[in-house]
């Protein structure tokens, strides 16, 4: 019987046909105008334009200073867009997912969607360079290439991704748009909470909507790729699984009977012991090979006695030996009488 994960699975109904979306002309039109304001707001950053501006008037203005009550509650809050924690709560539930729609493609599309985010999210940060309302060293500057990495703000894209794509992987239109509405409404408090702590500026938290936003209107065209990444994973299963069974069925070796042991005929055998017939083998029982080898070394009685039968003490000429009748010896030095 077999008590494995994928006996479970294999009993479980199979799950009705996943829709996977499509890139199609609206998400095309979307993400055209979502890569047109990306644009848009690195410039303005860039020429330290008014949105430069209205950054340093919100961070001047202190938020955190202006509703201290509010502290308490957003510093809790924007754990919800830490990339640590998100993932591994959407992870355990996609992987829950996964298990009971027989398929990999929702584990598979997270990761996909959270490598082009390090990726993108992270080559612009290096590259620009931004530092942090914290850090800043010149009222009205946009602090670019300065060896920050807060452009853009890393917390907001990881929202919007990480919470999005339950919406994504949704399978019923109504499910989808209810996640869709959670998402957004998660993103866009973390995205402020950042300003209002101060650890961002305002335009990072733009840019990091936007950053989140191409990434899900994106995933369409990786479907292809994380189809193929799922069929591989299987058949390594597959192939793993049918060397384990190969295995199991393979009957061990019988076991064949101990080693035969011949008696040199120059050995005597001693008083009591059977002499085996001239060429006949002496082996163990079946099935113990060490039994044999036991019968290797002669027995003490079966050993060549050290010195010949008999008495060990040497003949004298004056005794008789032991157990012979005594015999009349003269008596010298008299003579009998009668």
């Amino acid at each position: 019987m077999r008590t494995d994960i994928f006996a479970r699975l294999d009993r479980e109904p199979e799950p009705p046909k996943i829709e996977i979306p499509r890139m199609s002309r609206h998400r095309i039109a979307l993400f055209g105008g979502t890569l047109a304001f990306y644009v848009a707001i690195v410039f303005a950053v860039l020429v330290s334009s008014w949105l430069v501006a209205l950054d340093w008037k919100v961070m001047l203005f202190r938020p955190y200073q202006q509703w201290p009550g509010l502290h308490a509650f957003l510093d809790y809050y924007v754990v919800l867009g830490q990339r640590g924690p998100t993932a591994v709560m959407v992870a355990a539930w996609l992987g829950w997912r996964s298990w009971r729609q027989h398929t990999l493609r929702p584990l598979l599309t997270l990761g996909t969607s959270l490598l082009l985010l390090n990726v993108t999210v992270g080559a612009v940060k290096l590259g620009l360079g931004r530092l942090g309302p914290h850090y800043a060293t010149e009222i009205g500057s946009a602090e670019l290439f300065a060896g920050g990495d807060i452009f853009p703000s890393g917390h907001t894209a990881n929202a919007v991704v990480t919470w999005g794509i339950l919406a994504y992987l949704a399978t019923t239109p109504r499910a989808r748009r209810y996640l869709s509405a959670v998402s957004a409404f998660v993103s866009l408090g973390v995205g402020l909470t950042t300003v209002y702590i101060g650890t961002h500026w305002l335009s990072d938290v733009l840019l990091g909507w936007a950053a989140g936003l191409l990434i899900l209107l994106a995933l369409p065209w990786f479907e292809p790729l994380i189809t193929r990444t799922e069929v591989w994973i299987l058949s390594v299963r597959e192939q793993w699984r049918a060397r384990r069974r190969l295995r199991a069925s393979v009957p061990a070796a019988p076991v064949g009977p101990g080693p035969v042991v011949v008696l040199p005929q120059s050995l005597s055998v001693g008083e009591g012991s059977q002499e085996p017939a001239k060429g006949q083998a002496q082996t163990g029982p079946a099935g113990h090979p060490g039994a044999a080898r036991a019968r290797a070394h002669p027995v003490r009685s079966e050993r060549t006695p050290l010195t010949p039968g008999g008495s060990r003490r040497p003949p004298h000429a004056d005794r008789a030996p032991r157990g012979a009748t005594a015999q009349a010896r003269p008596v010298t030095g008299g003579t009998v009488s009668p």
